[in-house]
């Protein structure tokens, strides 16, 4: 796993750029014009990386799923049987929280619109993510215990082996169905969910989208998004990561 995690870090952006300027500045006397471009490939993929504009326009390829309406959270339970909440990592040893692990701030994203959807429609959570790099709790029971302490709601199940998406979708088949549950509400990110709905579907489930966290709209970011945003570099490359990740489910699985 670790050597995984290091070879995609250097294969996925913004790691391959680095490479690239890297790579300009070995060749910059022996080979000047593979430098240049490789000079020009690295930082001005970097620079891409950087603008809310791009993560706006790419987000949009990727959020093919429309958001549920807002009245029709109560009608919920006629189109499934229970609702399934995605990890998303984990914080590792808060110490505000004492030191305990908590779910990202994506994951309480999902988690909050989860609880959401679960008081308006009675229907039963299952959260999905296994330990993280090994080490517990698992994402599932950490989502579990915020869920229950922070939204008032109780999960009645939690699938802790998963390690991606294809596993999320995999394990909570193993938990659901043999209780005869095969209509999902499945709630991630909305860059997220057309790979999510894509591994669901396949593992036997009929899902009903519930992305939430859009991307791809309208910021009112000033200059038209055109000025570099650290928080966009983040941005685009879980986008990019996503994009292969679509790519590689489709080759592979």
């Amino acid at each position: 796993m670790p050597l995984r995690f290091f070879i995609k870090q250097w294969l996925m952006p913004p790691g391959v750029l680095f490479l690239l300027l890297l790579a300009a500045w070995w060749w910059r006397r022996r080979c000047p014009r593979l430098a240049a471009a490789c000079f020009t490939l690295g930082l001005g993929g970097l620079w891409l990386m950087s603008l809310p504009l791009t993560v706006e326009q790419v987000a949009r390829t990727l959020e093919t799923e429309p958001a549920l309406a807002l009245e029709g959270w109560a009608g919920l339970a006629s189109r499934a049987d229970a609702i399934v909440v995605l990890g998303a990592g984990r914080e590792r040893g808060d110490p505000a929280w004492g030191g305990l692990d908590q779910p990202t701030y994506v994951a309480l994203e999902r988690m909050r619109y989860a609880a959401q959807l679960a008081k308006a429609s009675g229907l039963p959570v299952l959260t999905s993510g296994g330990l993280h790099y090994g080490t517990p709790p698992s994402e599932a029971q950490l989502m579990a215990d915020r869920l229950e302490a922070d939204f008032a709601v109780k999960v009645s199940w939690k699938e802790e082996a998963s390690r991606t998406t294809w596993e999320n979708a995999e394990f909570s088949a193993k938990v659901l169905q043999p209780l005869g549950i095969k209509r999902v509400v499945v709630v991630t990110q909305a860059w997220h969910m057309q790979r999510s709905r894509w591994s669901f579907e396949r593992a036997g489930f009929e899902v009903v989208p519930a992305p939430v966290g859009f991307l791809g709209r309208d910021h009112a970011r000033p200059f038209a998004g055109l000025l570099p945003e650290t928080r966009a570099m983040w941005q685009s490359g879980q986008l990019l990561n996503e994009a292969a990740g679509l790519v590689g489910y489709r080759l592979f699985y």
